[in-house]
């Protein structure tokens, strides 16, 4: 009788088995398009056998445990390259924008009005003593000193639209740092009865990932399971079950927002912004900090320096009444924001007699003035004289596009690195629905016989039973 019963719990035992196998198998399916899920499977040992007299009786399986098929090292890897994808991806979105501020094949761009304000001076030449000339002179004056001030405040635009980005993203940051810290939580309190954390695990490879594609971050796992989250050096984010957010204020000198670290409600927050040095955070820091104000200075330079010549050479002659010249722009106090603080003088403005053609006074038909104005476009001024104003501009949109191209063909070998990562994860880690399809008959199967193993242990009950009716 206690082998009957021993072969109905062996049956028992085993078709629950097949059970846990089966659901293990509809989550696997389930979660096939799920992001970062690993595929898992159901452990089956044998069960501690039994002792009768010299023999020793097997007692069926048992499910040790439902683990995951995972490779920590290549996570680790594909969170490495994601944190890289982040800082091209960012620099590449941000380039772009700056790019069609100086895209001049789509619109008139600011070497086009440079050229026609020196044409401008050259038809003054060719006719000193026209007022349409003058004229012409002053709008295209007035055009240049527009563009000038465009280019500065679509750059500013950037500045601005990366740091309202900036706030975004760091608040995503902060979203994410507060799941981590609460799945470290569910992991630990899983993994103390010495039960895998399957799920969790796998939802907290995916914030890392993707935490460090937008903020560079360096974390280690405890011997309990939990994971300590730091980045910018020392900023811990999250320590075990703790987790601290990172903060934005505009900084009332630079006028862009930075990002601070508050460890604790009793320490100031500190500056964290130029420790920042990767992810989509890192990448648009980088392009709002150093690269956008750096264009901003050399269109400055140019503004300084066109402005500076051509009062040099307007001073020098004579308007159409025979009156001493006068500064043809108002001339900005320093090279910096001349850009946005250039103007045409009220004087040229209000009278555009007073716009100076020749070198000597009550000479008509002088256009010496008009001459030396007009070659100021090829005189070398820029570069400590090694440049002229066409090639000094030139070269700076030749490197908005360099930059823009390389950051983009970072990002796309940067994204070709991360789909072979892919491809080695989903062949480790991913489900294949054949796969599971053959396992899910495979476990079906083998729950009908272990039911048929229990129906063939009733059966022989039943006729040991009926054995005191014979």
């Amino acid at each position: 009788m206690a082998k009957i019963h021993g072969m109905m719990d062996i049956g028992k035992r085993a078709m629950m088995n097949s059970q846990t196998a089966l659901q293990t198998v509809s989550h696997n399916i389930a979660n096939r398009t799920t992001e970062g899920f690993s595929r898992q499977r159901v452990e089956i040992q044998t069960a501690p056998p039994i002792v009768e007299g010299n023999l020793q009786l097997g007692m069926g399986n048992r499910a040790a445990a439902v683990t995951r098929n995972n490779n920590p090292y290549l996570e680790k890897q594909l969170q490495k390259e994601q944190g890289q994808m982040g800082l091209h991806q960012g620099r590449a979105d941000s380039l772009r924008r700056v790019q069609e501020v100086f895209n001049e094949q789509v619109n008139k761009g600011l070497n086009q009005y440079v050229t026609d304000f020196f044409n401008s001076f050259r038809e003054l030449s060719n006719n000193p003593e026209s007022t349409t000339s003058r004229t012409m002179v002053k709008e295209t004056a007035e055009a240049l000193v527009g563009d000038f001030k465009r280019l500065d405040h679509q750059m500013t635009e950037i500045q601005k639209d990366l740091d309202e980005r900036v706030r975004n993203e760091v608040e995503e940051v902060n979203k994410m740092v507060k799941e981590v810290a609460s799945l470290n939580e569910k992991i630990a309190q899983v993994e103390v009865q010495g039960i895998p954390a399957n799920d969790q695990r796998d939802r907290r490879d995916v914030l890392l990932k993707k935490l460090n594609e937008k903020i560079d971050i360096k974390w280690a796992e405890g011997d309990t399971g939990m994971v300590n989250v730091s980045t910018a050096g020392n900023a811990i984010l999250v320590s075990g079950l703790d987790h601290q957010k990172l903060e934005t204020h505009e900084n009332p000198e630079t006028q862009r927002v930075d990002v601070f670290f508050k460890p604790t409600d009793s320490v100031p927050a500190f500056n964290i912004t130029k420790r920042i040095s990767g992810g989509s955070i890192g990448g648009s820091i980088q392009v709002r900090d150093t690269i956008a104000p750096d264009f901003k200075d050399k269109m400055d330079q140019i503004a300084y320096s066109l402005a500076r010549e051509v009062n040099r050479a307007h001073v020098e002659g004579f308007d159409r009444s025979g009156r001493q010249g006068q500064a043809f722009f108002e001339l900005p106090m320093e090279v910096k924001g001349a850009s946005t603080n250039l103007a045409v003088s009220q004087g040229i403005l209000d009278d555009i007699t007073r716009i100076a053609a020749g070198a000597t006074p009550g000479a008509i038909g002088d256009n010496t003035i008009a001459n030396v104005i007009s070659q100021i476009q090829y005189k070398e001024i820029m570069d400590d004289g090694t440049a002229t104003l066409d090639d000094f501009y030139n070269s700076q949109v030749g490197r908005v596009g360099v930059l823009t191209q390389r950051s983009i063909k970072s990002a796309e070998s940067q994204e070709n690195i991360l789909k072979q990562l892919g491809t080695i994860r989903e062949s480790i880690s991913g489900v294949s629905l054949d796969e599971e399809t053959a396992k899910m008959i495979e476990w079906q199967r083998s729950f009908d016989a272990s039911a048929r193993v229990i129906r063939t242990a009733d059966e022989m009950l039943e006729t040991v039973i009926n054995l005191k009716r014979y």
